[in-house]
């Protein structure tokens, strides 16, 4: 249910109502607090005795009829913030409103270790002027400098937790003897069938794409290594000597060239052939089925790697990185 604009207005006329109540009435539990203490009550008659004598007849010794009449007002609050609840169905249950404020109940409980509970409620309603947009605490000098400790305390409590967290990962992989047999059997076995297609996959897309790169480099090797076998057979020497014999020499070097690019051209095409897809696959199948099969010494390797790349990541998570950001 959308709120009317007279409705909303007379919401926050009430929410700044009671925000200076609450700070008024904090105020006053701070003030008398200190009143409190033989030496700030003498030193409070001394500078002004008149002023002590007229807060210790009228305010403190009817202190608690006078926090009453402000907690009168604190149930008037959330008895109509139930009531508004209620009517927009805000919450799933009717009876939800006093669980979510719970602050604001048990504020209302005029009893010294509740009273303090009542800052929560000026929280709340900035919280409120905030979402609609009539103040900007993010801007506030006071807020700015309180969440940059309060990222600082986060990140330093939740960088030991999860340094501890991980050495305590590490111990367990030291102390484990079966670590590694449950990884091969529990994670990459149920997952070979698609392990292998990716791998031939990518083989597939690897060795097309070399060609393509490459294709007159590879030419320019072929042409050099037929031309240097050419050369180094001694039944082409003997060739040499005949008449026309370097004249045909040449062009064998040539025509074996041509032969052995297109021999790898088309079986670079035949890469995309069902045969050489299934052949790769079988192969990495097989390849698949050898790692699978694991020793003491690949156990070893294994659970090692696992202890380095976890001690990576508590160096990485150990870097302080507001010291970056608020330098």
């Amino acid at each position: 249910m959308k709120s009317s604009p007279l409705s909303e207005r007379l919401g926050l006329a009430w929410d700044l109502l009671i925000i200076t109540l609450v700070i008024v009435n904090l105020g006053l539990l701070l003030f008398d607090s200190l009143y409190l203490l033989p030496p700030l009550r003498e030193g409070f008659a001394a500078v002004a005795p008149g002023l002590e004598a007229a807060y210790a007849d009228h305010i403190h010794a009817h202190f608690f009829a006078i926090d009453l009449a402000f907690v009168s007002v604190y149930v008037l609050d959330v008895l109509f913030g139930w009531a508004v609840a209620i009517i927009e169905h805000r919450y799933h249950r009717w009876f939800f409103y006093p669980f979510v404020h719970w602050y604001d109940v048990l504020g209302c409980i005029p009893l010294v270790g509740f009273r303090w509970l009542r800052v929560l409620r000026v929280f709340a309603l900035l919280h409120r002027l905030q979402r609609l947009g009539l103040i900007d605490v993010r801007r506030w000098a006071l807020f700015q400098g309180a969440h940059k400790y309060y990222e600082i305390l986060l990140e330093e409590i939740s960088d030991r937790v999860a340094v501890r967290l991980i050495g305590s990962i590490q111990e367990e992989v030291r102390h484990s003897n079966t670590l590694s047999r449950r990884l091969a059997d529990e994670v990459v076995a149920p997952r070979k069938e698609q392990l292998v297609e990716e791998i031939a996959e990518r083989l597939e897309t690897g060795l097309e794409g070399i060609y393509a790169n490459n294709r007159a480099l590879i030419a320019r090797y072929v042409s050099a290594l037929v031309g240097r076998t050419l050369q180094e057979s001694p039944e082409i020497q003997r060739l040499h000597r005949l008449p026309m014999g370097r004249q045909f020499t040449g062009a064998m070097d040539q025509a074996l060239s041509d032969l052995a690019s297109r021999l790898i051209h088309e079986a670079v095409g035949g890469l995309r052939s069902p045969e050489f897809s299934q052949l790769l696959r079988r192969a990495a199948d097989s390849g698949m089925d050898v790692l699978l099969v694991s020793d003491r010494r690949s156990e070893r390797i294994t659970e090692q790697v696992l202890i380095e790349v976890l001690e990576l990541l508590k160096e990485q998570v150990a870097t302080k990185r507001w010291q970056t950001k608020y330098d």
